[in-house]
């Protein structure tokens, strides 16, 4: 087993909330770190904390802390754990962030023995694209991000999308964007070009940003507007808001 170390924020077992496998069971594995800073993001991405929390009973919140950087022994043994006491819940691992291809040395060798446990799937912002072409074989899902301006705050990040979802279409992936009130139809409309240029039956899933107190922070009728632009250009577009935080999931 590698004995590299992690920088890990949490492992915790709960309902994937976004995105095609929303309200299936999976166990987050929690990087710390990101190579980004979009404005909605609702994750810590400060100082690495002294301790990373490793749930002993999945679902619980009976969090043990565990000194980082963690080993991959702590997480195998509590993986196991879980596998042998409650067999059959889970998908798969979510391997998430921040974003998580940040660890490349740490997931060139925890991935392969992450995916002898159960499924691999990454959640990514989508632009790091050397380092998933070298990871591709041990994922198994991909949830991407594409970074619209009007709502990350985060701009020329088109080529970088289009190189990594050409990587990335090797595997089950899609399209996840959040959208606000302020997205225009141009950030739609070029997404969706850039999807459907690689492949347009590659779902894309509209997501309604949250708001503070539980609400979706954009108008119903625009929702329908910004589906129409993508569904011009794509076979399968969804909103789908951040269902886990309706269920008081974290």
């Amino acid at each position: 087993m590698s004995e590299r170390r992690a920088e890990i924020i949490e492992l915790f077992s709960s309902i994937q909330g976004e995105g095609l496998l929303v309200g299936l069971r999976q166990a987050f594995l929690r990087f710390h770190g990101c190579n980004l800073a979009c404005s909605y993001c609702d994750t810590r991405h400060g100082n690495l904390p002294g301790t990373a929390l490793l749930e002993v009973t999945p679902g619980r919140r009976d969090f043990n802390p565990e000194q980082n950087p963690v080993a991959l022994e702590k997480v195998v043994d509590t993986l196991n754990l879980w596998l042998r006491g409650w067999p059959g819940i889970h998908h798969s691992i979510s391997i998430t962030g921040g974003e998580p291809l940040i660890n490349v040395e740490v997931l060139r060798e925890w991935l392969p023995e992450l995916q002898r446990l159960l499924p691999i799937y990454l959640e990514t912002n989508g632009i790091l694209y050397h380092v998933l072409e070298e990871l591709i074989p041990n994922i198994d899902f991909i949830s991407m991000d594409i970074k619209l301006p009007s709502s990350s705050g985060c701009t020329d990040l088109w080529e970088k999308h289009r190189e990594f979802l050409q990587i990335a279409s090797q595997k089950t992936v899609f399209v996840k964007m959040v959208i606000c009130d302020a997205t225009e139809d141009w950030e739609v409309m070029r997404a969706g070009e850039l999807i459907a240029d690689v492949d347009p039956a590659i779902s894309c899933i509209l997501q309604p940003m949250s708001c503070n107190d539980g609400t979706v922070g954009v108008r119903p009728l625009r929702m329908l507007e910004l589906q129409e632009i993508a569904a011009g250009l794509l076979a399968d577009v969804r909103v789908i808001p951040q269902t886990h935080k309706f269920i008081g999931q974290l």
